[in-house]
């Protein structure tokens, strides 16, 4: 482990899985400009190299570690040589996916397994590698990169909902036990809207047109920031996006409606109307190796700010401000009363 100036406070470290592209990307840079010591996990080694020097540029360091999410062994191997790096392991942000646009019956078992792998049990070795570090030291956060779709499916990715409706589980369960040992490590969940990323572009499709994100859209900077104040913040969960609330909620009393409401839209909505390119590259078994940042190519639609996120991230302030106002409106009854 390597030795700390006795002069200089220890900078943190923090674990990022899926951070070549889109939201683990922007992530890395979100930890960057805050001066942390990062480790990158990725499959694509022109990715880590490319996410590597931008890390650098921000002002962190980073280490590049070749993974696929899916060997737990090689998950444990990339956290000690992370630790042997840059010393004990402050935060783990569970990112990587997979999904597959398609009818259920149009995959393939190995395919359905292969998005369940990376999505959910990349996600559950993750929190294993890190558990085994943080529990003895009685300290750390586990971020896990949630969505709206862990609580709402949708049509036509059934091993990607699958999935995060199993991690919102996984994550339930191990937080109770943390709870009953009285443990300091903290699991928090982000859930995402649709997001301006290049999964759009690489992830296979089994679909006549290419795929799009749901509308409304956020840039992945919006989940990068949402990540990063997760780790820093006590909260169970936090939700970006007005429409991620309203769906969520609107699932817990109207799941029935959210069924019928999706069955006629959901298909069509998911679809951009322009054909699937024949020479379009998946990224279900190996990685692309193109160029790819943080964001797609929904730009247009895609909103950089989420006002309903900075609420709920500042709701004591909210809170007050609220109650202050009705009291400056009661008072002002009270004395429109009076006289």
């Amino acid at each position: 482990m390597p030795s700390a100036n006795a002069n200089q406070p220890r900078k943190k470290v923090v674990m990022i899985t899926g951070a070549t592209a889109g939201v683990g990307r922007a992530t890395a840079h979100a930890f960057a400009e805050r001066g942390w010591n990062i480790g990158l996990i990725a499959r694509g080694q022109k990715g880590l190299a490319d996410t590597k020097a931008e890390v650098e540029e921000r002002g962190g360091r980073a280490l590049a570690l070749t993974c696929d999410v899916a060997d737990a062994d090689r998950v444990e191997e990339c956290a000690r040589q992370l630790e042997e790096t840059f010393g004990e392991i402050d935060v783990w942000i569970n990112n990587a996916m997979l999904t597959v646009f398609g009818r259920f019956d149009d995959l393939t078992p190995e395919e359905f397994r292969r998005v369940t792998e990376v999505t959910y049990l990349g996600s559950v070795y993750g929190t294993l590698a890190a558990l085994k570090r943080m529990k003895p030291r009685d300290r750390g956060v586990i971020v896990q990169s949630g969505s709206a779709l862990a609580y709402r499916s949708i049509p036509l990715q059934s091993g990607y909902c699958g999935a995060k409706h199993a991690l919102r589980g996984f994550f339930d369960s191990l937080r109770c036990e943390l709870l009953h040992e009285k443990s300091n490590v903290r699991l928090t969940m982000v859930q995402f809207p649709a997001l301006n990323t290049p999964q759009f572009e690489w992830n296979l499709v089994k679909l006549p047109e290419h795929p799009q994100p749901v509308p409304p859209i956020f840039q992945p900077s919006v989940a990068a920031e949402a990540l990063y104040w997760a780790s820093q913040h006590r909260r169970r969960e936090i939700n970006v996006g007005l429409m991620t609330a309203v769906i969520i909620w609107g699932n817990k009393f109207l799941p029935a409606f959210g069924d019928w409401y999706l069955g006629k839209t959901g298909f069509d909505s998911q679809k951009s109307g322009e054909p699937v390119s024949l020479d379009r590259l998946s990224n279900l078994w190996h990685p692309v190796e193109n160029t790819y940042g943080t964001r797609g190519t929904f730009d247009k639609k895609a909103k950089s700010k989420s006002p309903y996120f900075w609420v709920s991230a500042h709701r004591g302030v909210v809170a007050v401000v609220a109650l202050l106002v009705l009291a400056g409106i009661a008072g002002g009854i009270l004395a429109a009363v009076a006289a």
